[in-house]
């Protein structure tokens, strides 16, 4: 039996830009997709810590060390510049993987830098 399991989480990111012209996605910056193994056109899901708001889209690369979280399309409709978000990503692991299970977790700074590997 397959397990369903949080794979990723950038906790406490703060939006940077929110793009309502631009194609439906979320832009991450590099630095911090590799910091919790996030890859461009991965699906994620966003909570919004300030409105409660839930929702799907996927991961658009954005520059490396530029601290950028910027909501695009559909989604810049359920959040606002400033606001803080989780950011998920969930995967499915076997018996054998989940004796060596662990996720990937950090928790960011007002700059979205990386303040903690809980």
């Amino acid at each position: 039996m397959l397990q369903s399991m949080l794979k990723a989480k950038l906790h406490r990111a703060k939006v940077t830009d929110a793009n309502l012209k631009y194609e439906g996605s979320i832009t991450i910056d590099r630095r911090l997709m590799d910091a919790v193994g996030l890859l461009p056109f991965e699906k994620v899901k966003i909570y919004n810590i300030n409105n409660g708001e839930r929702f799907d889209t996927y991961v658009i690369e954005g520059p490396a060390d530029s601290g950028t979280i910027a909501l695009n399309g559909a989604a810049a409709r359920k959040g606002l510049i400033d606001d803080l978000i989780i950011i998920v990503s969930y995967a499915l692991y076997g018996p054998e993987e989940m004796a060596a299970y662990a996720p990937n977790i950090v928790v960011l700074d007002e700059k979205n830098r990386i303040k903690s590997r809980p």
